[in-house]
């Protein structure tokens, strides 16, 4: 949903960076790689420890990666097929790692519905982008949903920092309110693509 409403916006932020970093001699694809590895290890190095605000700030940071390198897709005149195929796959790495280590932190401590809210926005997650990946090599569509990567990503890292920062429940909130949006968005994307066969087919 995010997607939609704020790419306009952040398009004007991030192409000028992207374009001035293909000027020094970066390429997309290096952006991408490096984006997904610093991510993964904060994630993977501040949330199972409890630190959960300054976790939240380092691995946003590493996030904005994932809109520098389409800014220089866009600076070069367009990405290249490898390059979406390995952007799509880290954004999997990366989420992965952030619902695995949130998993972790919940288990640890004690917190198991929280665990099982990680879980859930876990295996959605890479549900909703599989669905969007079949559809298109299956010539059909399955744009949008309620919650998208960014919508995802804004509400879980919202609610950590905050929770980091000791507000009640918070994490809570955000992690079951992930679960369930994600849960729809599966739904949402699996009757896209009924429909998009049915205008196939007729």
């Amino acid at each position: 949903m995010l997607n939609i409403f704020a790419r306009a916006s952040v398009s004007r932020v991030t192409d000028p960076i992207g374009a001035w970093l293909v000027r020094r001699g970066l390429t997309p694809n290096s952006i991408t790689v490096l984006g997904t590895i610093g991510s993964v290890a904060a994630t993977l190095w501040f949330f199972p420890r409890g630190q959960l605000f300054i976790g939240a700030i380092a691995v946003t940071a590493f996030v904005l990666f994932d809109l520098l390198d389409g800014a220089m897709a866009r600076a070069q005149g367009s990405g290249t097929p490898f390059g979406a195929v390995l952007d799509a796959s880290c954004d999997r790495i990366a989420d992965g790692a952030l619902f695995a280590a949130l998993a972790w932190y919940a288990f640890d401590t004690g917190h198991r519905w929280l665990a099982v809210a990680s879980l859930v926005s876990l295996v959605s997650a890479q549900v909703v982008s599989y669905v969007k990946a079949r559809a298109e090599a299956s010539g059909l569509s399955a744009d949008g949903g309620i919650a998208e990567r960014a919508d995802r990503l804004v509400i879980t890292l919202v609610g950590s920092g905050l929770s980091g920062l000791g507000v009640p429940y918070v994490l809570d909130v955000a992690l079951w309110l992930c679960a369930v949006l994600t849960a729809a968005t599966v739904v949402q994307r699996l009757v896209l693509v009924h429909r998009s066969a049915t205008e196939v087919v007729g």
